[in-house]
Formats: C-alpha cells, sequence, structure tokens
C-alpha cells in the first residue's frame, strides 16, 4: 500500500510518535501512552492531526439537489452553517462509507456551497462516487463542480473539556463569540493568530472523541505553524498530543462507528442502527433508495438479521473484532471493536448480534480464543459526557 505522509509529520517525529499505517497513512498510534492521551483528552484536551481525512468540495446551482440523490441524507434542508452525518451507499444499499457534510455560504455568483468529509481510505473512491454521480445521476448530469481538495488540505482537532478556552487564546477577542455561539455540527469561519499572521480559517464544531472540540481545516503550508502554535500557547500539562490509538478507544466508548469494523459495503444502515440517517421520505430518487426500502421493509436492524449493539464486560477479559458471540454455546455475533474501556474501568464491545438477543440485559458470552467471557447488551453510548 502507498504510505502518505502528513503535512505534520516531521512535528510527529520531533515528538517521538509511534506510527502505524491507517487507510495508506503513516499516522501517530501514539506518542508515549495511548492510556495517558485517551484521559487527557477525558479530563482536559488532546491535540489530533486528522490530516488523512478527505475534503471535497461540491458547489454549483445544483449542489443540494445533487446531494441529495449522491448521499442518503436530505442534505438540502440543511441550513447555513450546519453540518450533517450521513452515508454514501451504493445501489444494493451497502455502505461505501459515513461522512459529514458542511453547507457552507454561498459564492459570490449566489451558487451553494458544501464540504463532505470522507474517511481516509475511502477519500478517493467518495470522491471518483460523487463525480461520477454528477454526470450520470439524471438526464443532463447536474449543474455541479466536484473538486477533491485531500492532498492541499490537512484537519487538526482539539477535543476535550478544555478545548474552546485553549483555542479563544488563538482568537482575537472581538471574535470570540464565533467560537463560545459555535453549536455542535455546527462551522464557521474564524480568523486565528498564528505564525506570525492571522489567517481565517473553518472552525468546526465536530469531533470523534465524545467530548466536546474544534476541528480545524487548514491549508497544508499553514498546518506546522496552527499545530506549533496550539501547543505554545496551552499551559503545561494542558493539551497532550495524542495518537489513533486513543482516538479509536475515545470514539469505542462514545458507540461511534467506524468503517471497516461497525460499517462496509456488506451491511446496512439499518442494522448499523442508522435507519435514521436514511431519509426515504425525500422527494426525488437517491443512489440505494429501492434496495434501502426493500431492506427496511424486511426489517433489517429491527425483526430480521444481526443488529449492533453494545456489550459490556461483566468480567475482566475484552472481546476483540471478529471474536464470535454466543448463546448458550451457540454463535449469534461478532465483535466489531473491543477493548478495556479506560474511562469506565471494564471491557466494552460492539458487535453485531441477531436481533432476538438484543434487548438491553441480554445475557452473552464472547469467545475469547476458546474461553468464554460474560457480557451484557447494553445501550450505546457506553459513554456520555456531562454537559
Amino acid at each position: 500500500m502507498t504510505e502518505n505522509y502528513t503535512a505534520l509529520h516531521e512535528e510527529h517525529k520531533k515528538l517521538g510518535a509511534s506510527f502505524t499505517d491507517f487507510g495508506g497513512w503513516q499516522m501517530p498510534l501514539k506518542y508515549s501512552s495511548e492510556l495517558a492521551e485517551h484521559h487527557a483528552v477525558r479530563k482536559s484536551a488532546g491535540l489530533y492531526d486528522l490530516s488523512h481525512m478527505g475534503e471535497v468540495w461540491v458547489t454549483g446551482p445544483d449542489a443540494a439537489a445533487f446531494l441529495d440523490y449522491a448521499l442518503v441524507g436530505k442534505i438540502s434542508a440543511m441550513a447555513v452553517g450546519k453540518a450533517k452525518y450521513s452515508l454514501i451507499c451504493n445501489e444494493d444499499g451497502g455502505i461505501i462509507d459515513d461522512l459529514i457534510t458542511y453547507r457552507r455560504p454561498a459564492g459570490a455568483d449566489g451558487t451553494d456551497k458544501f464540504l463532505v468529509v470522507p474517511n481516509a481510505g475511502n477519500a478517493k473512491v467518495v470522491a471518483a462516487a460523487l463525480a461520477g454521480r454528477a454526470v450520470s445521476g439524471r438526464e443532463g448530469g447536474f449543474d455541479v463542480t466536484v473538486e477533491d481538495a485531500s492532498a492541499d488540505t490537512s484537519l487538526i482537532a482539539v477535543q476535550g473539556p478544555k478545548a474552546q478556552e485553549i483555542l479563544l487564546r488563538l482568537v482575537p477577542a472581538a471574535q470570540h463569540e464565533l467560537v463560545t455561539g459555535l453549536k455542535y455540527y455546527a462551522a464557521v469561519d474564524v480568523p486565528l493568530m498564528f505564525g506570525g499572521t492571522s489567517r481565517e480559517l473553518l472552525l468546526a464544531r465536530t469531533g470523534y472523541t465524545g467530548e466536546d472540540g474544534f476541528e480545524i481545516f487548514v491549508a497544508n503550508d499553514a498546518a506546522a505553524a496552527l499545530w506549533q502554535a496550539l501547543v505554545a500557547i496551552a499551559e503545561d500539562g494542558e493539551l497532550t498530543p495524542a495518537g489513533l490509538a486513543s482516538r479509536d478507544s475515545l470514539r469505542l466508548e462514545a458507540g461511534m462507528p467506524l468503517y471497516g469494523n461497525e460499517l462496509s459495503l456488506d451491511g446496512d444502515p439499518f442494522a448499523a442502527g442508522l435507519g435514521p440517517v436514511v431519509a426515504l421520505s425525500k422527494e426525488g430518487d437517491f443512489v440505494g433508495r429501492v434496495a434501502l426500502a426493500a431492506k427496511k421493509e424486511a426489517g433489517a436492524g429491527s425483526t430480521a438479521g444481526r443488529k449492533l449493539v453494545g456489550l459490556k464486560g461483566l468480567g475482566r477479559r475484552a472481546g476483540r473484532g471478529h471474536y464470535p458471540v454466543l448463546k448458550d454455546g451457540n454463535t449469534v455475533g461478532e465483535v466489531t471493536s473491543g477493548q478495556p474501556s479506560p474511562t469506565l474501568g471494564y471491557p466494552v464491545a460492539m458487535a453485531y448480534v441477531d436481533v432476538e438477543f438484543t434487548g438491553p440485559g441480554t445475557t452473552l458470552d464472547i469467545d475469547l480464543r476458546g474461553k468464554t467471557e460474560p457480557f451484557e447488551v447494553v445501550a450505546l453510548p457506553f459513554y456520555k459526557r456531562q454537559k
């Protein structure tokens, strides 16, 4: 697999990061202790390089209608400045990727403008799918431009209860309300002071940790200066650079699905608990509509097949991905993600389980390489921050 390096790779090396391949990118797995990085995000703030994520701009007179066709959600209903979680599916209803779409202010000519952010390993696939659907989606195509800006864009996240406090130190006082007034799943252009100058950057109140926090889109040539400024402005121990290991344990506690684990082409939104994301009530056709309507009608994730659930360990040993889930010795499911929860102090897992065994309180076993360990079905998320 091709190795890609983010614009912050040298910064990570200076901090002594351990690297891992993720979606074809060399990304920091951890800097010292993934456990310490996990707790830092829950208690203070963590600093993440998410530049492996994709950024695809969709602009033009038909942009809203096009995204209604290309994605399963009703993107046209979004207000300017808001963000929406959605899925891009194939004609069979399989999930190509889960992604976030941001609606930005219209251009000078009044045309709509959206930023679509797919996952790292799927960025090129999603960009290509969007470009193809723009041409083939209807007779004459859609009047839109699809631009993959992933190679030129870095993404830095500050996540944790002190994220806002730290970020405000780089924002002129007159613009503080742009940050403090920003709602969850919304984005705004904010001037940030770093590298000896002021740059207006897109700031989103989004994240993948279950904590309050922000994601900042910045051009590659300014990414290192922004990273350094955030590190410098934070007080000792207040902001901890964190890698993918802690991001994974944090998102698991927050019950957030990961593509390649909980989501895949072989799965469907209803089994994954994402039925509300699929806007079958919206007008017009969209890719996968017929197949998804049939899956819902057949009871996928409710009365038929398997359903994604949370499992709380009743012992000390953790289940891992692909481990069988058992009921009375019979296989009734499979773990998609699992590990000990640093925050809660017991093992947690997500798993697809036959729907008849998914009621909260149901006791199941996970086969840990020949030895069974008891787990209990619980509602997701495992962890929810106090607001």
